[in-house]
């Protein structure tokens, strides 16, 4: 018995995909192809997007936000656990990191259940607000400029439903948010954000040791 979370060896890691990953064939190709691409980093991990998946599924979520889509496995772990009625808003500036992400979501027959907008997320979020979805979204995904958490997050609330969720990725920020000597902006604002979310009593709140550090926040 552990009375706090266990240090992942690279075996014990291993082990942990070996026993519970279930990763269909298309979200491991996409997942190699990004791996050759030069911002390889930018990719979540395996059992992050299983975990979303998850929590999509038990929420019975059809309605979800994600803001940065990169190469998409992220969106096609959320979208394939929505319904075939589903939709998934995904944000995203690029058009060539996002040409990948529509290859495999069109092989894996999602592609119709995902709406990339090619655009700042902040004004695609702000549109959505001005029509009038506030409070009809069931879960978002944040995974964009660190600098700009803050921003999506109460953007992201807002078009929430009470019981909606909010999931933020690189909330660890690799490991550098326990630097002191660490004043990079990006760190800084997520270590801002990390202290505004413990005072935050508009959520329920769960920081988890997944990947780079996963911050559940569950609208009141």
């Amino acid at each position: 018995m552990s009375n706090r979370t266990l240090n992942l060896t690279d075996a014990l890691y291993e082990y942990m995909l070996d026993v519970s990953l279930r990763e269909p064939e298309v979200m491991r190709r996409l997942r190699a192809e990004t791996a050759r691409h030069p911002k390889s980093e930018m990719q979540i991990a395996p059992e992050q997007g299983q975990f979303m998946a998850l929590l999509v599924r038990l929420m019975g979520a059809t309605r979800a936000l994600e803001i940065g889509t990169f190469t998409g496995y992220s969106a096609l772990a959320v979208a394939r656990a929505l319904p075939a009625d589903g939709q998934l808003i995904a944000c995203d500036i690029s058009a060539e990191y996002t040409a990948i992400a529509r290859r495999y979501w069109e092989t894996a027959g999602v592609a119709d259940r995902i709406d990339l907008r090619i655009a700042p997320a902040l004004e695609t979020l702000a549109i959505l607000r001005d029509e009038g979805q506030a409070g009809t979204f069931d879960f978002a995904f944040i995974d964009a400029d660190k600098e700009a958490y803050d921003a999506y997050y109460e953007h992201c609330l807002a078009l929430l439903r009470p019981g909606g969720l909010v999931v933020l990725d690189n909330t660890f920020r690799d490991g550098r948010v326990v630097n002191a000597e660490d004043h990079s902006e990006s760190v800084q604002a997520i270590h801002r954000l990390n202290e505004k979310l413990r005072h935050d009593d508009r959520i329920h709140l769960s920081l988890l040791p997944v990947a780079d550090g996963l911050t559940l926040a569950l609208k009141q």
